[in-house]
């Protein structure tokens, strides 16, 4: 099992429709940031250090997706709940739970892989086996 880290996001006014309530795309935003302060706060070095140490340049997502359970609007904390619910061989998926306080308002998932560039044609990048390391600072 895997950590689970806590990232706290403050809903301002633009992040809002018309009638006040959060813009759907907007907990994606928050899933992918909750995401990367997932594995700063485990040890893991940010994308622009760990580059340099081992050529990951990230973790593109690959697939998403979101059930919503209750709205959201600006004035509000909300708290995303970030934790690994599965280490495949390249990929992993992240799962991320928005709460109000004590209350689910959405939950989603998030399947990503650890890249690096394609040696002979660096404007490509690929996916390479989960690194054992980040694993472990992750679990």
């Amino acid at each position: 099992m895997s950590k689970t880290v806590v990232y706290e996001v403050q809903v301002m006014f633009g992040d809002c429709d018309p009638a006040g309530i959060v813009f759907f795309p907007n907990f994606s935003k928050w899933m992918d940031a909750s995401s990367l302060n997932f594995f700063v706060q485990c040890g893991v070095l940010p994308w622009r250090e760990l580059v340099k140490v081992n050529g990951i340049i990230g973790t593109p997502l690959l697939e998403i997706n979101t059930k919503f359970s209750r709205p959201a609007t600006y004035g509000e904390t909300l708290q995303i709940h970030t934790s690994v619910q599965e280490w495949r061989d390249k990929v992993f998926i992240h799962r991320h739970v928005v709460k109000r306080g004590d209350e689910v308002l959405c939950e989603g998932t998030e399947v990503r892989a650890f890249c690096v560039r394609v040696p002979e044609n660096p404007d490509r990048i690929k996916s390479i086996p989960v690194p054992a390391d980040i694993k472990a600072l992750c679990s």
